[in-house]
């Protein structure tokens, strides 16, 4: 290609890169997603999470005097037991005295509750079977599941130990009984000739692909988006200023369409790599780290194969797309139509995206994520899920990149007619037996 490409090119990139709009818009979406990263240390730093939660029980005399294996005092000091062995204790269980009646009682909960001194209460009924008392947790709160399910789990251990220490039982046998069950995940391949992506790795390189796989979904999603709607608008701009007119004798059609594609594509990877440093600096924050951390996952255990395909993925569907709405921008003359114009090929991204990140995420082995994977709009996303989270067959593969660039080529040959035939089309949207002919009188 000549100079003329290329001038097309570094005049569209630096074009965007210098505007304000890009600047801002950048600048708003990384500061979202360092809050969004950082959103739940957040939360915990203004909600007091650090802290455990104080809940209130009746300390009554009346029960210290039974002998009752679940009695209701011995009971919550068990829960006690159980948090204080917690590094970071969700509850902690606070006695209030026994005013002695049951309308006192609640009255007296009830104002522990509004002076912030607890943040609920859990009170004792007869249970049905097997002696261990019905519990209901009270709070002003319309849903407290966190707090519910913390209790459910602390009371269920609770229940064991009561049971397993009244029965005469050793200590040998407690802890064999109360020890976990180690029960550990590890993704294998039973197809031969696969693309040995995911075969025999841990849980936590699991946890690392699905994490990658999210982000490039989301990331492919928004260069489509963001660049789609750049380069149809720059288009149909320049029709609308006619400077498509004094540009289209300067630079043959063909060059100019690609330039852009090209340009924009440079300035989206820009905006893309300044996404990808804040979420990695963001990642490796104190706060984050230890997160990441304790769930066993590192940033180097990231899959060098499924990136590479990853990004051979992206490359083909954003050039696939920026094709065509390259084309569509062509052959509108007011930015008022534009937003009806691309609205099919939109609707297309998104289907695939909504496809892979409702479906494929849960299941990418299902028959709807292998068909998929060979339709070109969809197979981006779709393969790209399958990829990560599975280990398809490498001639499928293969064959979805094959499909993938025969439809690029033709999409490029058919938007490079429509682009020539359609910047020089004023007036009304054309129709599409208006434009065949102009397609087919261009030479």
């Amino acid at each position: 290609m000549n100079s003329s490409f290329w001038t097309v090119v570094g005049f569209t990139a630096k074009n965007k890169i210098r505007g304000k709009a890009f600047l801002i818009t950048t600048l708003i979406i990384a500061v979202i997603m360092s809050i969004a990263i950082n959103l739940p240390y957040i939360i915990s730093q203004f909600s007091g999470e650090g802290k455990p939660t104080a809940v209130g029980y009746l300390d009554s005399n009346i029960e210290k005097a039974k002998s009752n294996l679940f009695t209701h005092t011995r009971i919550a000091a068990m829960l006690n037991d159980y948090y204080a062995k917690q590094e970071k204790p969700e509850l902690k269980l606070v006695p209030i005295p026994d005013a002695g009646s049951a309308e006192a009682n609640e009255k007296a909960l009830k104002q522990a509750v509004a002076d912030d001194e607890i943040q609920g209460y859990i009170e004792f009924s007869p249970g049905k079977e097997s002696g261990f008392p019905a519990i209901t947790y009270k709070s002003e709160s319309l849903m407290e599941s966190k707090v519910s399910a913390s209790l459910s789990a602390a009371l269920q251990v609770v229940k064991m130990e009561a049971v397993i220490g009244g029965g005469g039982l050793s200590e040998e046998v407690k802890a064999l009984l109360t020890k976990p069950i180690e029960l550990e995940s590890v993704q294998i391949s039973t197809v031969e000739g696969a693309g040995s992506i995911g075969q025999g790795k841990t849980k936590e390189q699991q946890g690392m692909d699905f994490g990658t796989v999210y982000v490039i979904i989301i990331m492919l999603f928004m260069a489509i988006m963001i660049s789609g709607q750049m380069i149809a608008s720059e288009i149909t701009a320049e029709k609308s200023s006619r400077v498509m007119e004094i540009l289209i004798t300067s630079v043959a059609p063909l060059k100019a369409m690609f330039g852009k594609i090209f340009g924009m594509f440079l300035v989206v990877l820009l905006q893309m790599a300044i996404y990808i440093v804040v979420i990695v600096i963001n990642m490796t924050l104190p706060q984050n780290a230890d997160k990441l951390g304790e769930l066993g996952i590192k940033l180097s255990d990231v899959d060098p194969v499924l990136l590479t395909y990853s990004l051979v993925f992206f490359l083909t569907g954003y050039f696939l797309f920026a094709t065509l709405f390259a084309a569509v921008g062509s052959i509108v003359s007011r930015t008022e139509d534009l937003g009806q114009a691309v609205m099919p090929i939109t609707m297309l991204s998104l289907a695939g995206f909504y496809i892979c990140i409702f479906g494929g995420m849960n299941n990418p082995g299902s028959m709807l994520m292998k068909v998929c994977s060979f339709i070109p709009f969809f197979s981006p996303y779709a393969m790209v899920s399958r990829l990560g989270l599975s280990d398809p067959p490498l001639w499928q593969v293969w064959l979805s990149i094959l499909i993938l660039l025969a439809t690029i080529l033709a999409a490029g040959w058919l938007s490079a007619k429509i682009y020539r035939a359609g910047v020089l089309m004023y007036g009304k949207k054309p129709s599409l037996k208006e434009l065949g002919k102009a397609m087919r009188a261009y030479k």
